[in-house]
């Protein structure tokens, strides 16, 4: 019992459950042990039977506990992740539409007229006969040996392991699920991509924000993460963070591998690094990656939708066997591999020059387009930091009345609110998805803009009178 509440630091719901999740897994508590009552662990925690008996219920709708009347409430054998509701922030970012809006910055995906053409590829290697040199079999291998060799050809650092998977959240998705279990904690940055932290509530895991500016991760928060939480994982965007556009630089590297190592000999903490380079090909700034530090540690990750077509669903992953083992091996007993053909198309993207002058332009007019409606607003005395990618994160004054205001105008943005880690961010955004915004209208949106960061509801402007 006293081990049990040491270790409940944080007495809230969550905290007490992810308490009893850890000493679990450690094997404190064996299978078949009886817990403490819920007015006893109450009593001593200082907290209500309410608090505890919602704590319980995580657990036992993660199969970690099971109640067995009056005999008590025991361990169970094996624990199983809650079945949790699916959507939930990433469904609030695309909310139905309508094709209502005249403009719409809501969708965080790239201009479908600046991809290569798939069409063309596929002709390609029919007409030269490789679109039937497909060998893959129930056994075979589950990555085309030339892609691999193409792919670690600018690979960041030497990965022990390199695999192909059904695009970067598919990628995030199984990494979490082998390594991350009820209660970890996992580190990620705030504003964090919406689908990583549904994937985290799927699991019953913790997202410890770690603040960001536009070089990345800030050292001291990361530092204070692992100091208080001992996060299991670090979850980054290294390049065009999404929503921020913000990108690691050499220096920020540094810092964070320094933090990283200095957490490991204090206190012992290795937790694995996921890195999602999701807009590879069409980002401006050098790949910067822990995985040139931290290569024992650092799963690397680059997806392929944005810069060569969203259907391709294809990303490499790279990294430790210790930690892409579990997945390969599991996945195996699933969908195996991802389709050699869908990967024959890559492959002869990755190494035709027209496709490379392809994505060369899509790179070159993302910026001319984001460049040109910063300074558009800047000439409307709003000044945005630089940042990379098709993402521009926007302040406002009030996220409701600013999304109200641009509708109005027939411009649809997406909510700054599910990308904030917290409930109750310090302040009110915007993402502005410019990928495909003409250039005829940049002045208009620019204006429009500009109304909707001073937008307010109108009972606060009845309160200001």
């Amino acid at each position: 019992m006293a081990a049990l509440l040491a270790a409940a630091h944080d007495r809230t719901a969550a905290g007490i459950a992810a308490a009893v999740s850890h000493r679990i897994r450690s094997g404190a508590l064996a299978p078949g042990s009886r817990l403490p009552t819920v007015r006893e662990v109450a009593r001593e925690l200082r907290v209500s039977p309410a608090t505890v008996n919602q704590a319980w219920r995580a657990l036992a709708a993660a199969g970690a506990i099971v109640a067995r009347g009056r005999a008590g409430t025991f361990v169970e054998n094996v624990p199983h992740p809650p079945i949790t509701p699916a959507g939930g922030r990433y469904q609030r970012l695309h909310t139905h539409s309508d094709n209502v809006f005249r403009i719409d910055l809501s969708r965080g995906t790239p201009d479908p007229a600046l991809l290569p053409d798939l069409a063309l590829a596929l002709r390609t290697l029919s007409d030269n006969g490789r679109i039937d040199d497909l060998s893959a079999t129930y056994l075979g291998v589950a990555v085309l040996p030339e892609l691999e060799v193409a792919v670690r050809a600018d690979w960041p650092a030497r990965a022990e392991r390199l695999t192909i998977l059904d695009g970067a959240l598919d990628a995030v998705d199984r990494l979490l699920t082998a390594h991350v279990c009820l209660g970890d904690a996992v580190a990620v940055e705030n504003p964090c991509f919406p689908p990583f932290l549904d994937m985290l509530a799927r699991l019953a895991a913790r997202p410890i924000p770690v603040e960001v500016d536009e070089s990345g991760m800030l050292p001291d928060r990361l530092a204070a993460a692992l100091a208080n939480n001992a996060p299991v994982a670090i979850l980054l965007q290294p390049r065009a963070q999404n929503p921020t556009g913000a990108s690691l630089t050499a220096q920020r590297v540094r810092e964070l591998a320094n933090v990283l190592a200095d957490a490991a000999v204090v206190a012992g903490s290795t937790p694995m690094i996921i890195e999602d380079d999701h807009s590879a090909g069409i980002t401006n700034t050098p790949l910067r990656s822990l995985a040139t530090r931290l290569p024992g540690r650092t799963v690397h990750i680059r997806s392929y939708s944005k810069s060569h077509g969203a259907d391709l669903r294809l990303a490499a992953v790279g990294g430790p066997a210790t930690y892409l083992d579990p997945l390969i091996e599991r996945r195996m007993l699933g969908p195996g591999w991802s389709s050699q053909l869908l990967q024959r198309v890559l492959l002869h993207m990755l190494t035709d020059d027209t496709a490379h002058a392809t994505i060369a332009n899509a790179r070159a007019v993302y910026r001319t387009r984001t460049d040109a409606l910063r300074k558009a607003l800047s000439h409307r005395n709003i000044q945005l930091p630089r940042a990379d990618g098709i993402n521009i994160w926007f302040p406002v004054a009030d996220e409701n009345a600013a999304l109200i205001s641009l509708a109005a105008a027939g411009i649809k943005a997406a909510p700054g609110g599910p990308f904030a880690v917290n409930d109750h961010p310090a302040t009110d955004h915007l993402r502005l998805t410019v990928a495909a915004l003409p250039d005829s209208e940049i002045a208009t949106v620019a204006t429009h803009l500009v109304t909707a960061a001073q937008a307010m509801p109108t009972y606060r402007r009845i309160r200001r009178l």
